[in-house]
């Protein structure tokens, strides 16, 4: 830091910056701050994430210690975690030209330049922090990966042969040179340099690697053998385990390649999250049989995870999705819900065990669990629009309107919630009587998005239904299937209307079409149908529809 002189300034000049002072004692006494506690306390801030008043702060030091480049360097630093990368380029540059000796502060330039996507000024960066601080192995790790992202590969095979060249060889060295080879097509060359390193070096993981690239060009014995040599060395290194369980598999040998897997989920040294994806990588890799062919191996698997992490979300979330694909729910509800349990202050988890939930129809489990999730998570939506669901379902209309209200309050400027919003107080405020609350929300939720095609719908079909304002209801309904053609319900809407304005022929065409699309399975839409049949003076073609439409309702009574 170079702090070139002391300043004593009162507390009244920080409340330029902090706002901390009393109006009361402005003027009763003044206390000394330093700049050096303004620093201090402006980085406690930044740890904290409270990156506007540590840049009001640090702003204030640059503009009384034009010279701080401490002060500059954290007010860009405060820049970049705001995301004001231009801001943060600015104070980064000065504190750099202040200090120019200083690593830390171009180090951090080349971050906001690689995080606003200046690549060109990203590298430009590097190359002359290479030049001025040779010894900094970050830096040519660094511009390897900028090189590879940029597909300048020569480049960065440079850099590596200059790293090895300085510490000799190694496993990173080797795995990133094979990576880059590959990249390049260079097959046989990749290989060579994984080969070079393993006559010299025992490595389980080169060895895996080789296994890898011998199992990818169809040499499956090959590769078991360095399979078999990496776990030699590490009897549990996961890549060889997986990569040996690859290949029995392949052979059919279902007793081995299980048994590879539970000494890989039965690891303690791999993580938790590795092990559930990679089991559902397999689950999804194989498909429908293969599950169905050995869910009581796979169930075992997965009882092992939750048994050896029985709080950690990643296994139970698998282990839940698991369990809910084989048809065992009461399973899957049971782990999501103690997932939650174990992380109640978790959002996700919240959402999950509210899926499950509905997937079985427990509207008054959703909404129990929906009243704890409001209270914890005040500023969201979600729970709210979620006990909406089950209040529907459960009668609860008055909590309905109540939470839709709370969610255009908690939404201002957010037109898709407000007009969600308002549509379900509108459907729902009709269905309790109270038509003029409805058609007013309908209004105002028009006004917003004239095209939200749900208000749309079921304003035209109200109106409809009181034989009102036709005309009008349908344009409405016409917008509805302009935009969602094949929507049965729609077009049900919209051939009703024709038909009352005596348009059948019309009508009847939208009819048919909805027959395509599931009007078929739908009492309304059959009745409606056949009614215009009848209309066209098709009455056998009307009786058939019409015989339709009572099969249905007499199956859904």
């Amino acid at each position: 830091m170079n702090i070139r002189k002391t300043l004593y300034i009162t507390i009244a000049a920080v409340l330029l910056v902090s706002g901390t002072l009393d109006a009361q004692n402005r003027n009763r006494k003044t206390v000394t701050v330093t700049p050096e506690q303004i620093l201090m306390d402006a980085v406690t801030l930044i740890d904290n994430g409270d990156w506007q008043k540590a840049g009001s702060m640090l702003t204030y030091l640059t503009e009384t210690q034009p010279e701080n480049d401490a002060a500059w360097y954290y007010l860009g630093t405060c820049c970049l975690y705001a995301g004001d990368f231009s801001g943060a380029q600015k104070a980064l540059r000065k504190a750099a030209s202040i200090d120019p000796k200083n690593y830390w502060y171009k180090d951090r330039l080349a971050t906001a330049y690689s995080m606003s996507g200046e690549t060109d000024m990203t590298v430009a960066t590097y190359e002359a922090m290479l030049e001025e601080f040779p010894d900094k192995d970050d830096i040519r790790y660094s511009l390897v990966n900028i090189y590879i992202q940029l597909k300048e590969y020569d480049k960065a095979l440079k850099v590596m042969e200059d790293l090895e060249k300085m510490y000799g060889k190694n496993e990173n060295i080797t795995a990133t040179r094979y990576d880059i080879l590959l990249r390049q097509g260079k097959t046989d060359a990749a290989l060579r340099t994984l080969l070079d390193f393993n006559s010299e070096f025992s490595s389980p993981r080169i060895l895996s690697m080789i296994g890898d690239h011998e199992n990818a060009e169809g040499r499956d014995s090959l590769a078991l053998s360095r399979y078999l040599e990496a776990l030699e060395l590490q009897s549990n290194y996961a890549p060889a385990l997986l990569g040996k369980a690859d290949i029995l598999y392949s052979r059919r040998d279902i007793s081995g390649f299980f048994s590879c897997l539970d000494k890989f989920v039965s690891d303690e040294e791999t993580l938790p999250s590795v092990k559930a994806q990679y089991l559902n990588m397999l689950i999804t890799r194989n498909g429908t049989l293969f599950l169905n062919n050995h869910k009581e191996k796979l169930e075992a698997l997965y009882e092992t995870l939750v048994s050896m992490a029985p709080t950690d979300s990643t296994i139970l979330n698998a282990g839940a999705v698991f369990h809910y694909s084989t048809g065992r729910t009461d399973k899957a509800k049971d782990l999501l819900h103690r997932n939650l349990k174990a992380h109640p202050e978790s959002f996700d988890a919240n959402i999950m065990y509210i899926q499950i939930l509905g997937s079985l129809d427990d509207w008054e489990g959703i909404s129990s669990v929906c009243d704890s999730a409001i209270t914890r998570f005040p500023e969201k939506t979600d729970f709210l629009e979620y006990q909406n669901i089950a209040a529907y379902h459960l009668g609860d209309y008055e909590r309905i309107i109540d939470n839709s209200w709370k969610i255009i309050s908690m939404s201002p400027g957010d037109t898709a919630k407000i007009v969600s919003a308002l549509s379900s107080i509108g459907d729902t405020s009709y269905s309790m009587g109270d038509e003029k609350t409805a058609f007013k929300c309908y209004n105002k939720a028009l006004r917003l998005n004239p095209d939200y095609a749900p208000v749309l719908n079921n304003y035209a079909w109200y109106l409809a239904l009181k034989g009102k304002k036709l005309k009008k209801a349908c344009a409405m309904s016409k917008k509805t299937v302009d935009k969602e053609p094949d929507n049965p319900t729609y077009l049900d809407t919209y051939g009703w209307i024709l038909h009352l304005l005596g348009e059948d022929k019309e009508a009847k065409s939208l009819f048919k079409h909805a027959m395509l699309y599931g009007g078929k399975d739908s009492y309304t839409i059959l009745k409606h149908y056949s009614l215009v049949l009848e209309a066209l003076g098709e009455k056998e073609l009307a009786e058939l529809y019409g015989s339709m439409a009572e099969k249905i309702k007499g199956e859904e009574d």
